[in-house]
């Protein structure tokens, strides 16, 4: 069922000017040091006030890195936003729990020194596709990412790691990576949900098994607290191009995002 406020976006993004679309070159980062890792920030020469983008990339929380971002910084400085690329360690050097920690002192160090670069610490969005969609979430739930503006949340199963065991998937990289199971409630973003309101998210899944049914009951859940939820049905994208598509023309989860950040923040 699309409610009120997914129609409404879906409206929007159906007026993106075309413009906003156009390939740019690659812009340069900023590389800085936040302490257990280092940042990339994009931001267009001479910026002041900008929303931003705090994104924190996926690889099954074992690998991965900053740059791996394809079109998202060209394509958000192009719609007037600076966009921020954060490396964390990755296990087996740190567990999950130390991960969330690292993404919420990169998002404190941002807060604080991003208005020097452009951007406007009141506006962050924060970003995540895969292992860093369950990052951004759990951090975003617990009350980690003080004053976030948004959350767009791109495509992952553990929104409630108790659920994705009893639903048969708590397998492969699942199974490696949350071994524990008496960890499993405080590394769920759903465990911090109920009680309070939460800044509006913006849900995506892909055609990946599972997705769409995780997906969905998170959603439920953040309604019911009245929190504001876009939930994007990108079941026509695989894992891995739901993010990789991000930014290229005539992308529709694109679209869909950009008319979520400009409602948010914008």
């Amino acid at each position: 069922m699309i409610d009120r406020r997914t129609l409404l976006l879906a409206s929007m993004a159906a007026f993106v000017p075309a413009a906003t679309f156009a390939r740019q070159s690659s812009p340069s980062p900023k590389t800085l040091d936040y302490g257990p890792a280092k940042l990339d920030i994009y931001a267009p020469d001479g910026a002041s006030g900008l929303p931003v983008v705090f994104f924190v990339h996926g690889g099954a929380w074992e690998f991965g890195k900053r740059s791996q971002v394809g079109a998202k910084p060209a394509f958000l400085l192009a719609n007037g936003f600076c966009f921020v690329s954060i490396d964390y360690r990755m296990l087996p050097e740190a567990d999950v729990a130390t991960q969330a920690n690292d993404v919420e002192k990169a998002y404190a160090y941002v807060s604080a020194n991003i208005a020097k670069h452009g951007g406007d610490p009141k506006r962050i969005v924060g970003m995540g596709h895969s292992a860093g969609c369950h990052l951004i979430a759990l951090t975003g739930m617990r009350g980690g990412l003080p004053g976030v503006a948004g959350l767009l949340l791109d495509d992952t199963r553990a929104y409630d790691l108790t659920a994705l065991k009893k639903n048969g998937g708590m397998v492969r990289a699942y199974a490696r990576v949350f071994s524990d199971p008496s960890q499993w409630a405080a590394l769920s973003p759903a465990s911090y949900v109920d009680g309070g309101k939460h800044p509006p998210t913006f849900i995506a899944y892909s055609g990946a098994s599972g997705r769409g049914e995780e997906s969905k009951a998170f959603a439920e859940r953040l309604r019911a607290t009245g929190t504001e939820v876009t939930l994007f049905d990108g079941s026509a994208y695989t894992h891995m191009s739901i993010n990789r598509d991000f930014g290229r023309d005539g992308d529709a989860l694109t679209a869909a995002a950009l008319a979520f950040l400009k409602s948010t923040v914008g």
